[in-house]
């Protein structure tokens, strides 16, 4: 009994949890005393204006930016605390998936996969090789493989880049206005895509203004607006 009982406190336990935080960037104040609990396995919507602080918060979670104030934890490692050597480990536990893809133009999509995983310390060829294959048949790009970004449209490039995201088999997946640059269409089938990943396990927090895939694909949202973070119903958007 009483292993079953830490189990559900382990369950009840956030994987990202902040408490009191501020954050800045120069000068001007981002947010001011927020809180927030995400419990492992959710899938939510950030919105807000554009320099509401959506971008800022993520960066905040994948410690870019150091709150000023408060405490933050993601995949129970205090950022608060956080030294820069150990934000390398703090990311392995993170994919992070950007509007404009940040693929690289000049090699292959495996290429380009390899690279990350050699740069997180993969070093045996057929692990590196098998990896790529997973992760690209997980975002249905098997025959990408061999391809060029620039070969690609936009919607498979960004599949491409959540394959990167997916790569070290992160807790958290954190996408920063990853529909920004495509049509309903591709938009939609990518909300699905990081749906399904949500479905085995990932947590997802995606940052967006596309308030149309919100109404059609309904999760619990955050609002950013005058230096605060509230939950809002999606129905009302």
């Amino acid at each position: 009994m009483v292993g079953f009982i830490n189990i559900l406190a382990r369950m009840d336990k956030p994987i990202i949890h902040l408490q009191g935080v501020n954050i800045h960037q120069m000068d001007h104040q981002i947010f001011n005393n927020i809180t927030l609990k995400i419990l492992k396995g959710e899938f939510l919507y950030l919105i807000g204006e554009t320099g509401s602080g959506k971008s800022s918060l993520l960066k905040a979670l994948y410690a870019e930016i150091k709150v000023a104030a408060g405490n933050i934890s993601v995949a129970d490692i205090n950022l608060t605390k956080i030294k820069h050597k150990e934000i390398p480990a703090l990311r392995m536990k993170l994919g992070i998936v950007f509007q404009d893809f940040q693929l690289l133009t000049d090699r292959t999509i495996a290429d380009n996969l390899k690279f990350v995983l050699k740069a997180t310390g993969w070093k045996n060829k057929a692990e590196i090789s098998s990896r790529i294959d997973e992760v690209l048949e997980s975002v249905h790009l098997n025959g990408a493989k061999e391809k060029m970004p620039y070969e690609l449209s936009g919607g498979e490039q960004q599949r491409a880049a959540i394959a990167r995201a997916l790569l070290n088999y992160p807790e958290i997946i954190l996408a920063d206005e990853p529909t920004g640059n495509l049509d309903p269409e591709k938009s939609g089938k990518i909300i699905e895509l990081l749906r399904e990943i949500n479905t085995k396990g990932s947590t997802v927090l995606i940052a967006t203004h596309d308030y149309a895939i919100i109404k059609k694909y309904q999760s619990r949202t955050l609002k950013c607006a005058d230096h605060k973070l509230t939950e809002i119903d999606p129905q009302i958007l």
